[in-house]
This record gives structure tokens, sequence and C-alpha cells, in this order.
């Protein structure tokens, strides 16, 4: 089912989400990569305040390659996320609402999603040039010295997702796995 959704994303929107679901977000998210992470929990271990308000809003795994004349970005592909992990369940119990990336995620991370009632989305891999096209705006926002691992606003306009986890815990990749499995 095609769902557009306005991001940050909202408790109730999150909840109507289910794994296979396709979505257009339209609004703001934030890029962050493994560099970044380590420091906003470096920031977290120090008591800091991290660089953004982590309610509701939605973390993409990407570095971006250098912006095209007259183009906000370049391409904006999906990162592994499985390299987020380590620092993903702090980042969902203090609020985040979803995040962006490819691949899988550890038990650890899906138990947060649960708890939280939050969302991981998959962008499709080897699409980056597409992907930016959808969006309309980029900022560094923080760790700038990080050069492409650097945290950036981006605004967004019908950006394309799959829900892989949701709120439930259902998970695309394993039930999709099954269902080709029972089709054979």
């Amino acid at each position: 089912m095609d769902k557009k959704i306005k991001v940050p994303i909202s408790k109730e929107d999150a909840a109507s989400l289910k794994a296979g679901d396709y979505v257009f977000l339209t609004g703001t998210i934030y890029t962050a990569r493994d560099a970044a992470h380590k420091r906003m929990q470096e920031a977290m271990d120090r008591g800091d305040k991290v660089p953004i308000e982590l309610s509701g809003n939605v973390i993409y795994y990407m570095g971006p390659s250098p912006a095209r004349e007259e183009r906000p970005i370049g391409s904006a592909g999906p990162t592994t996320a499985s390299r987020m992990d380590k620092y993903t369940p702090r980042l969902l119990d203090l609020g985040l609402g979803a995040m962006i990336g490819k691949g899988k995620r550890s038990q650890a991370v899906i138990d947060a999603i649960v708890r939280n009632g939050s969302v991981y989305f998959a962008a499709i891999g080897g699409a980056g040039a597409l992907l930016s096209k959808r969006i309309i705006s980029s900022q560094v926002i923080a760790y700038e010295d990080l050069g492409t691992e650097a945290i950036r606003r981006l605004e967004v306009k019908d950006f394309p997702v799959v829900v892989v986890i949701d709120g439930d815990g259902n998970n695309l990749y394993e039930t999709a796995v099954l269902e080709y499995r029972n089709k054979c």
C-alpha cells in the first residue's frame, strides 16, 4: 500500500505503517553515518545534547557525493544500516522516530523499534542519483569536519522508501523470504 507521510513522523503515522508498505516522505530528515553516530554517543555519554532534536525525527544513513551544478546534493543512496546498530537503541529510546538505510538490523534494534513504536525504512541501494532528485535542500548542521559524514538537514518531497521493520516487529526481510519459499 502506498502512503504519504509528513516528517518528522508522528507516533500515529508510525503505528499505521506495516512492513511492506511503500511510503513517500515529505518534510525534514537528517543524515548521519558511523562517525556522526559515534560523536552523538560520546556527547550523550558526557551528558551533552545531540545536535538534532530526536523526537519523531528521521535519520537517513547516507553520505552524499558532491552536488552537481544547480542541485542541492549529489548522489544520495543509503548506506548499510547495521553499522549504526550499536548506537541506535539509545537514540530510539530518546525519541528517534525512524531510520532509513539498507540491510538487516540487529535484534537489539528490532526490540528498540517495537519498544518505542518506531519504524525502519529502506531506500533502494544503487538508486542514489534518482533519490537525490527528491531532495529539495541540504544544509550541514553539525560535525562539518566529518565531510560527507557530517550531519545534514534535508528537505525532501515524496522521498520513496519501503517499511522494512514496523512498530510491531514485522520484518519484511524475513516475511518476503518465507513468501518466496512458499511459492517455489
